[in-house]
């Protein structure tokens, strides 16, 4: 890869990882429901005019936002709330295995012995984690988790559904979130009026942050990425967000780093790069 392309992955790398620590300074002074309405709609209004769907593509977009804007994003949000930024971008690393797994079940992909080794190496990586002190209590974790699952699902609908370009698909999936995560702020948060009036700049560049660099801006350049290079090749670099994210949490909102998170998270890292990196014979 030309190391002008190997930069612009990394710096998609080091968005995803920031947007962890974004996350928990938003939710900090926005209810994360509502600062994933805001979201959204910011990330509707500024794609959806630009990129124009079939009618025949709505059903299938509408079904994404459930599986990827509702359960995916917003309970992304809802769990970093409760947990810390390193540890919380572990846990949704899970969505790999996950997504393995469900294609083993329904798509009958085959699952060969490396990925087998992956799979366990992930999930023991989040048994090693859940013997540490940071990881978060039952309800957060199982939310962060279903979270990861929410990932896994979409990724097989978007594998198994029309052709659609990632731009229109992700300015069409916010849309169709927008009211489904308004509801969910409406019945289960409160404050909201205040939160908005007394949030800061912090909390505002922290909406429009995850709307725009890391919704658009990150995702705009990773799939030119994909368009230049082998898939083999770009996503592999991946594995840097959670690693980047942990050090992030370190460094910035003061996060442990005991030998429990370095383990199982060390685990978990090595078990999705079994999973998703292929190893290539070499002739002599």
């Amino acid at each position: 890869m030309p190391i002008r392309d190997l930069l612009l992955g990394l710096f998609v790398i080091v968005i995803w990882a920031l947007n962890i620590i974004v996350i928990k300074v938003g939710v900090a002074e926005l209810p994360p429901l509502l600062m994933m309405t805001l979201r959204f709609t910011l990330v509707a209004v500024l794609l959806v005019p630009f990129y124009p769907v079939a009618r025949a593509q709505l059903p299938f977009l509408l079904l994404l936002s459930i599986t990827f804007g509702s359960l995916h994003f917003a309970l992304l949000f809802i769990g970093l709330e409760h947990a810390e930024a390193g540890t919380g971008a572990l846990l949704v690393q899970m969505g790999t295995p996950f997504a393995t797994l469900l294609a083993v079940i329904f798509l009958k992909e085959k699952l060969g012995p490396k990925r087998i080794v992956g799979l366990l190496l992930s999930f023991a990586g989040v048994v090693v984690l859940a013997g540490g002190p940071t990881l978060p209590s039952p309800l957060p974790l199982a939310i962060l988790l279903c979270s990861a699952m929410g990932w896994a699902v979409s990724q097989l609908l978007i594998k198994r559904g029309p052709p659609i370009a990632p731009m229109a698909l992700a300015g069409w999936v916010a849309l169709f979130a927008v009211p489904q995560v308004a509801l969910g702020s409406w019945l289960f948060e409160s404050g909201q009026w205040q939160a908005i009036q007394q949030a800061t700049w912090l909390g505002w560049g922290a909406m429009i942050y995850t709307a725009v660099m890391s919704s658009i801006v990150a995702y705009g350049i990773w799939y030119a990425l994909l368009r230049r290079h082998p898939v083999n090749r770009v996503v592999p670099m991946t594995l840097l967000v959670p690693v980047l994210a942990v050090g992030l949490g370190a460094l910035l909102m003061g996060d442990s780093l005991g030998v429990h998170k370095l383990v199982g998270g060390g685990l978990v890292i090595a078990g999705i790069a079994l999973i998703v990196i292929r190893f290539r014979r070499r002739n002599r």
